[in-house]
């Protein structure tokens, strides 16, 4: 008989706590984060901010965005820290566009009376579901171990007091296959960095360039089955 008991009443805990307990994961997980604003930016779906008071995620982790200093909205799978990285200036939900600037590229031509030449591609820092914008012109950046031979019109020399041997070349069109061979110089490191525009020729503007950032695109989010 007390076995009997002892069975009618776990039956009656299962029945009444196992619904509660399914019930805490869904709440948990939501339906995905609301929106929220960071600075002069609306984050919302499939972009998220982080809530620290719920501790939770609720979004792709790549599509995580932070909020630097409470008004500077960053892309965190850039790998940003607060020198590096991309900080986002748009975002537009309808063309899956948001336009970026690539810090380390802006403070590398930051630096009074100096610059440091940038070492990677912007493409090197992407997550797997960015990619850059097709629309985006190109600048080459090179830097030589001697003077170019005969450089052309769209060439310019980059102008930090301490760079020597070093060109800009601007207006080259975007290859989504990174097919740039056609640009190399001899005797020249390079390296790619899209823009928003550019004039198509030599633009010794190239510093307000970068600032102005470039579009990245992203594949639609797909829920998980």
């Amino acid at each position: 008989m007390a076995t009997t008991s002892c069975w009618f009443l776990a039956f009656v805990w299962a029945v009444w706590w196992l619904p509660l307990m399914l019930a805490v994961p869904e709440e948990q997980q939501g339906d995905g984060c609301s929106a929220k604003r960071c600075g002069n930016l609306t984050v919302s779906d499939p972009f998220w901010l982080p809530d620290w008071e719920a501790g939770r995620s609720c979004g792709p982790l790549d599509f995580e965005v932070g909020c630097f200093h409470d008004n500077i909205p960053f892309l965190r799978s850039s790998g940003f820290d607060g020198y590096s990285g991309f900080s986002i200036m748009n975002i537009s939900y309808e063309e899956r566009n948001l336009r970026v600037v690539d810090l380390h590229k802006k403070s590398d031509f930051n630096v009074p009376n100096a610059c440091n030449f940038p070492r990677l591609n912007t493409s090197s820092k992407l997550a797997l579901p960015f990619k850059v914008n097709n629309s985006n012109p190109n600048l080459i950046f090179y830097n030589c171990t001697k003077a170019a031979a005969n450089p052309d019109w769209a060439m310019v020399e980059l102008t930090c007091l301490d760079a020597t041997n070093a060109y800009v070349r601007a207006g080259v069109r975007y290859d989504a296959t990174g097919a740039y061979a056609g640009y190399a110089l001899e005797g020249c490191d390079a390296i790619v960095v899209p823009v928003v525009s550019s004039a198509g020729s030599a633009d010794s503007n190239y510093e307000q360039l970068i600032q102005d950032g470039f579009l990245l695109t992203w594949d639609p989010v797909t829920d998980p089955i």
